[in-house]
């Protein structure tokens, strides 16, 4: 099962350490995008690292393992398989983040560019 988690919770945890699922250390949450470079152009989330997803097998080492992760695309479903990826490769606290940058969007800060 991949872990779900809502932009507005998201948004919280960033906001508050404390209210993260698993409260497993005091770390904010890394923010993965794993869209492709074109997309981070038109719209991107504040301090997110971008890896994309046909560069993830080969760049993984380069995410911080000791944090918790949140995994976004454009709506969601890209990024449900990187968790899955990401959980075989020995991440335990890692996210799928719902709706992706649209839901960002259209629910936390209408700022971001819709694409």
């Amino acid at each position: 099962m991949v872990p779900q988690i809502t932009v507005t919770a998201t948004r919280d945890w960033l906001a508050d350490t404390a209210v993260a699922p698993s409260n497993k250390n005091a770390k904010p949450p890394l923010l993965l995008d794993i869209r492709e470079s074109w997309e981070v152009t038109i719209a991107t989330l504040p301090n997110s690292q971008h890896i994309p997803m046909g560069q993830l097998v080969a760049r993984v080492s380069e995410i911080d393992a000791s944090r918790s992760v949140i995994v976004f695309c454009h709506h969601g479903v890209r990024s449900l398989q990187v968790v899955a990826l990401l959980q075989r490769e020995g991440f335990e606290d890692v996210h799928n983040l719902t709706g992706g940058i649209d839901a960002w969007s259209k629910t936390i800060d209408s700022s971001i560019a819709l694409y």
